[in-house]
């Protein structure tokens, strides 16, 4: 009998393979870096190859790592960085150009050429999504439309294309020799192109984007059986579950309830709210996307508040400025300061995602004096994510009419004690950190899991969740608001700054 559940985690920066007991604990990981490739300012591409290359090695390394074989296996999960998009010849199994990631700002134009008949919200009713660069639709359009030949192969039939999960599946399923092309609602869900209420591809916005249907995979549920492994570490082993990162964290984290949320600090923040099977349209700058839909069970939904620039920032102190050698020590050279020193920094780096959806806003320091030295700008680097994910909490409450009592918190900066307790401070309510912090991949198991009935029910996987540490407020309400709004004053500044 199988005792563990297998699960890719294949993320912006780097790819795992981790594998866990029916406790959710880890019983082997493997984690493997790739390259981010910055063609041009405001450009971000992967090398869909070295992804595979990646994801096949992590498999390798920790079934070998674990002294697990194939048979012990259930089933394997996928969770995946959502909005990048892959294009690839179906014959050849290779990408036509790299993969264009979700931070990347090349259809901006488009963006703007498509917002002039009917607004940024043109399409929000059917999809949940403002025009933006940050979704794959125009993505795709980019592709088909930049790429020599790729809009004549791909009306052949010789091309197509998905998200991350959708080009793993069908590699992991054979590839060019009968790889299975699906991706479940959740990843559909971030492409544009999809309509919340049906769960399909929506004929008149393909038709608008000028994306042939034919190169699109079948969306089918986040936990089912999609097909079997072909590779060696894992040949024969079910592919049953999929989701994107978000949605993803939202299950390892058990959110299964309305009103339930998870707040993601990784290279960008994304908290999630469950709204159940209600789609709540957004009036103050979330998004609303598909939270995860188990086998025949109906879908749930989910209101979103996407940060584009969190634990990059802290990466983007490291490499261009050399202020620290390791993310790690941001926290120590932060605790230097008692405060800011009134500094704010606003990483619009790619623009500002949610609450504003800006393209044209860049990133600023605002109230620098002689007084500022590097403690205060690395305070203020950490306090930027803690004043953002506070501008979606107020969002959310506004849209959903649900106030929460904490934050379930989860990524790679929960790690950074100032940080949560900066959050707790400023959002005035308590954050906790699960003993599992690879929520991520626990999401991706959990789904696989439930498909292959390695789990029975959310009533089970509710009883793994632990706590391993919560952070209560310790501000008063006036020293929580004057920070706040020099906050917002300061991104202000960082609108329209490209014309």
């Amino acid at each position: 009998m199988a005792d563990y559940i297998g699960a890719i985690d294949q993320g912006t920066t780097s790819t795992r393979f981790i594998v866990f007991d029916r406790a959710g604990r880890i019983v082997s990981s493997a984690q493997e870096e790739h390259e981010q490739i910055y063609p041009q300012p405001g450009w971000v591409e992967h090398d869909a190859d070295e992804i595979w290359r990646r994801t096949e090695s992590v498999i390798a390394k920790a079934m070998q790592g674990g002294r697990i074989g194939p048979t012990d296996l259930a089933a394997i999960g996928i969770t995946n960085q959502r909005e990048t998009t892959i294009v690839w010849n179906k014959k050849t199994g290779k990408p036509v150009c790299n993969a264009i990631v979700w931070q990347d700002t090349r259809v901006a134009p488009q963006v703007a050429e498509f917002s002039k008949n009917g607004g940024q919200g043109r399409y929000r009713a059917k999809t949940g999504l403002p025009l933006a660069t940050y979704f794959s639709g125009l993505k795709i359009r980019s592709i088909l439309e930049n790429v020599p030949g790729a809009r004549a192969q791909a009306q052949a039939g010789d091309l197509i294309c998905g998200t991350v999960d959708c080009f793993l599946i069908w590699k992991l399923t054979g590839g060019a020799s009968g790889g299975v092309h699906v991706t479940d609602v959740t990843n559909a869900s971030r492409t544009q192109l999809m309509s919340l209420a049906t769960l399909q591809w929506d004929e008149s916005i393909l038709k608008d984007f000028g994306i042939p249907i034919q190169i699109l995979p079948k969306i089918a549920s986040s936990s089912e059986i999609y097909g079997q492994a072909k590779i060696p570490a894992i040949r024969d082993v079910p592919i049953a579950g999929v989701l994107g990162d978000q949605q993803a964290a939202l299950i390892g984290q058990v959110c299964f309830k309305p009103g339930q949320a998870k707040n993601t600090y990784g290279t960008g923040c994304f908290m999630l709210l469950n709204t159940g099977e209600k789609i709540i349209p957004s009036k103050f700058g979330l998004i609303t996307t598909v939270a995860y839909k188990l086998g025949k069970k109906p879908a749930h939904y989910a209101l979103e508040g996407s940060i584009a620039i969190t634990g990059a920032l802290v990466q983007w102190l490291r490499d261009n400025l050399g202020l620290i050698s390791s993310s790690e020590e941001i926290e120590k050279l932060a605790k230097t300061v008692e405060d800011n020193g009134g500094v704010y920094f606003v990483p619009a780096f790619s623009g500002l995602y949610a609450p504003y959806w800006k393209d044209t806003a860049r990133g600023i320091i605002a109230g620098l004096t002689r007084y500022v030295n590097k403690g205060h700008l690395a305070r203020a680097v950490l306090e930027a994510t803690a004043f953002q994910v506070r501008e979606v909490v107020d969002a959310m409450a506004k849209d959903s009419n649900m106030s929460l009592d904490f934050l379930r918190a989860d990524g790679g900066m929960v790690r950074n004690n100032l940080l949560m307790q900066f959050q707790a401070d400023i959002l005035g309510i308590p954050v906790v950190r699960p003993r599992v912090s690879e929520t991520t991949a626990l999401g991706a198991c959990y789904a696989a899991g439930l498909a292959v009935g390695f789990f029975k029910d959310a009533d089970e996987l509710c009883a793994n969740w632990a706590l391993d540490q919560r952070w209560e407020p310790k501000m008063d309400e006036a020293s929580r608001e004057r920070p706040y709004y020099f906050w917002k004053k300061a991104v202000t500044r960082s609108f329209d700054w490209v014309e």
